[in-house]
């Protein structure tokens, strides 16, 4: 390819290649990956043939729907690979449909919470600061910080009666001081 030609077809992949794409992607049944993968090819094929092409929009989307009819007739359209565990399934064994759905959940009823209540469940219990470092922060009394707690639980119970069918976390051990410790 001479340097005009080179010149015209990054010019024509710089105009048009959004609209091919979504032809592409169309064609490809909505998967955006297969459709970039399709343009692609087409466009790698279409390079070799520039200088003889007079409708260049037109040859390249015809070169996509013959390639992607290609891939309709393979006889193994996509390799795939086994695995001992479903994707779903963690390698720890826990269900990451499950860990995302309760992710959505939790987010959803924090957003149903005033900002305090929010605020003190998030410092409570997913940093995990003690009641008194609460309070600091957020320049109030712990008594205040208790009450917020607990308000804030019973609302979020409310909102969200799908959390309690989860159960109580498993509390975490208290680590007791060494009588070493208590001595200094």
């Amino acid at each position: 390819m001479d340097a005009q030609a080179e010149e015209s077809f990054r010019e024509f992949v710089a105009n048009r290649s959004a609209a091919l794409l979504k032809t592409a992607v169309l064609l490809s049944g909505g998967d955006r990956h297969a459709g970039e993968d399709l343009l692609q090819n087409a466009l790698i094929k279409v390079a070799g043939r520039w200088h003889r092409v007079e409708e260049p929009e037109a040859y390249v989307r015809q070169v996509l729907y013959r390639q992607q009819v290609s891939r309709w007739r393979l006889k193994w359209p996509r390799r795939e690979v086994s695995v001992d565990l479903p994707p779903e399934t963690r390698a720890d064994g826990t269900d990451a449909v499950a860990a995302a759905d309760l992710r959505l959940v939790i987010r959803g009823a924090l957003a149903r919470l005033t900002a305090r209540q929010r605020t003190v469940l998030v410092l409570r219990y997913f940093e995990d600061l003690p009641e008194a470092d609460v309070a600091r922060l957020l320049g109030c009394s712990v008594g205040t910080v208790r009450s917020t707690t607990h308000r804030s639980l019973a609302r979020l119970r409310a909102v969200a009666p799908e959390l309690a069918a989860l159960g109580p976390a498993e509390p975490r051990p208290v680590r007791k001081p060494s009588p070493l410790e208590v001595r200094s």
